[in-house]
């Protein structure tokens, strides 16, 4: 049975912070590539940031370069999004992904196996 819970969402007022927590449980998380995403209303889902098996490799959308940080801790089958500097831009519901690394990493295609239930981030004015 394939779980992913996340946790950390909210309301914070803009130039705040937020970490976001996913837990994995189900599959064999450090084979796979995880990543977060988000969805705004009235608009399409955007990908945030991506991290490899390992957590050696990552990759972030150009609007949260510098502002957010993804990680993992493997022996916790637990992904991570640290948030900082928060816009009101940044207000979406936010969904944590799994895909199965072969040879390469790619986190930027929506091609992700498993899909956690979403979180809401409200970033106020």
């Amino acid at each position: 049975q394939v779980q992913l819970v996340e946790s950390g969402g909210g309301l914070v007022q803009a130039g705040g912070s937020l970490r976001l927590s996913c837990a994995a449980s189900g599959f064999t998380f450090s084979t796979y590539t995880m990543g977060w995403f988000r969805q705004a209303p009235g608009k399409e889902q955007e990908f945030v940031a991506g991290i490899s098996r390992r957590g050696v490799q990552t990759s972030y959308a150009d609007s949260v370069q510098d502002r957010f940080t993804i990680s993992r801790d493997n022996a916790k089958n637990t992904l991570y999004l640290q948030m900082d500097s928060l816009k009101p831009e940044d207000t979406a519901v936010y969904y944590c992904a799994a895909r199965l690394q072969g040879g390469s990493f790619v986190p930027r295609s929506p091609k992700y196996d498993y899909w956690g239930q979403g979180t809401q981030v409200t970033v106020s004015s």
